[in-house]
């Protein structure tokens, strides 16, 4: 569990200075902030594959071709989908924080990244008998696609995540990639801002990028059962805390922000969107897919990040919940939020975006930070749309189907993950005078 040893006052304040992201709702932030307060659903069947064979066709799916990356310097075959929404999220990022001809000391800013990278199969290679054996993996198949075609396994190395990002601004600092499952994102969001805050960086590329649309990964999650099956509107698919929710939808994307110590920032004019103040990471220790059900890890995780924030629970007014729309994750989350927070969990407006973003995994807690920090911004809280058959069990705020004016000077967010991996980081707004 991450709390932090530097003492309060001698801590390096950590601000983020810069934001970007590619969605199914749109690759401009604005776009898709847009697009998030009316309500829209970027679910849809998934087109990169056929996917009518497959059980679960749907997904919250990027179109590809509304972004065009310059990669004169980017090793083409490693450039997975995963790869290419976080170099153009990353480009936006680095745009918006004005960093283009700023000189900084580039062996002291790096990349902590989350992110997972599976490789695009098409065609003839996209079946479910090619992937399927029976109700199992057919592993000789897909040893047999590796050797013909050595780009899916260079695809699938993880590392080179990172190391791309950190190549494409020549960031010689820490570099690496997180891979917890959907914890991934905001656990890197919450060590890179210990990294700068303890002063072994002032700048760090951090966030999340994630495809798991690729067959492979379809392939998978229908074998777990987590997925929702539901046969309606796609767009009315993903239905967090609902009665008749019935599973995740899979996405992706990318969520990138530009984290900088406050006077490194402060002293070349940036722009300044938030303050980091708090981060908590815990593990279940309990089963491969399945939290503890009396929500030990996120309520550990919660709590430790209040605590390195050192502030109370009645001080956050938005939650950005982990909020799957998975039998098993609703209930544990507002279980946890419940002992976390006490009466306050009544009162604090809390929302799941995944029901319009779909679950990006790897990525899923950088969209969901840069949600929360334009939540505070805008002082609106997005909906948790599709949330039609109100849970007696799920009581509490889950700001439904519209979004909500409302102050919101400090924000937490959520991501708890597959293997009972855990992070929550906490956000203020921020004004001249902070």
């Amino acid at each position: 569990m991450s709390n932090g040893s530097a003492n309060a006052a001698a801590r390096r304040r950590v601000v983020i200075s810069g934001m970007g992201a590619i969605t199914s709702l749109g690759s401009e932030i604005p776009t898709i902030w847009q697009a998030v307060l009316a309500g829209r659903s970027g679910v849809r069947q998934i087109r990169q594959f056929d996917s009518d064979p497959f059980p679960v066709k749907i997904g919250s799916e990027v179109d590809l071709d509304q972004i065009a990356i310059d990669d004169q310097h980017q090793p083409a075959p490693l450039l997975s989908r995963t790869a290419q929404f976080g170099i153009w999220a990353l480009d936006r990022a680095w745009q918006d924080a004005g960093l283009e001809d700023a000189a900084i000391d580039l062996w002291r800013a790096g990349v902590c990244i989350g992110a997972s990278n599976f490789p695009v199969m098409r065609g003839d290679l996209a079946r479910p008998e090619h992937l399927l054996d029976g109700d199992r993996y057919n592993a000789d198949n897909y040893l047999e696609l590796c050797r013909e075609m050595p780009e899916i396994l260079a695809q699938r190395e993880i590392g080179i995540v990172s190391t791309l990002l950190s190549l494409r601004h020549r960031l010689k600092g820490i570099s690496t990639t997180i891979q917890t499952a959907c914890a991934s994102a905001t656990q890197a969001v919450g060590e890179s801002y210990h990294m700068i805050r303890n002063g072994q960086a002032d700048l760090m590329v951090t966030g999340g990028t994630d495809s798991m649309l690729s067959a492979l990964c379809v392939t998978g999650f229908t074998l777990l059962g987590a997925t929702s099956s539901y046969a309606g509107n796609p767009e009315q698919a993903c239905r967090p805390f609902d009665r008749k929710r019935d599973g995740l939808v899979l996405g992706e994307g990318a969520g990138i922000v530009i984290l900088e110590e406050l006077e490194h920032a402060r002293q070349r004019g940036a722009r300044i969107h938030a303050e980091v103040i708090g981060y908590g990471s815990s593990c279940d220790g309990y089963r491969f897919t399945d939290s503890h059900p009396d929500a030990h890890g996120p309520i550990r995780c919660m709590r430790a990040a209040l605590s390195d924030a050192g502030i109370q629970p009645d001080a956050v007014g938005y939650i950005n919940a982990h909020g799957t729309a998975t039998q098993q994750n609703d209930p544990v989350e507002t279980l946890a939020i419940k002992r976390v927070f006490g009466d306050q969990a009544y009162k604090v407006p809390i929302s799941s975006t995944k029901s319009q973003l779909g679950h990006l995994i790897c990525a899923a807690g950088g969209i969901e930070l840069i949600l929360t920090v334009l939540a505070m911004q805008h002082a609106i809280a997005p909906p948790t749309i599709n949330l039609e058959h109100p849970d007696p069990a799920r009581d509490l705020d889950y700001v439904p189907n519209q979004p909500r004016p409302t102050p919101i000077d400090v924000a937490l967010s959520n991501s708890f993950g597959f293997g009972g991996q855990n992070g929550t980081v906490i956000v203020r707004r921020w004004d001249d005078q902070s």
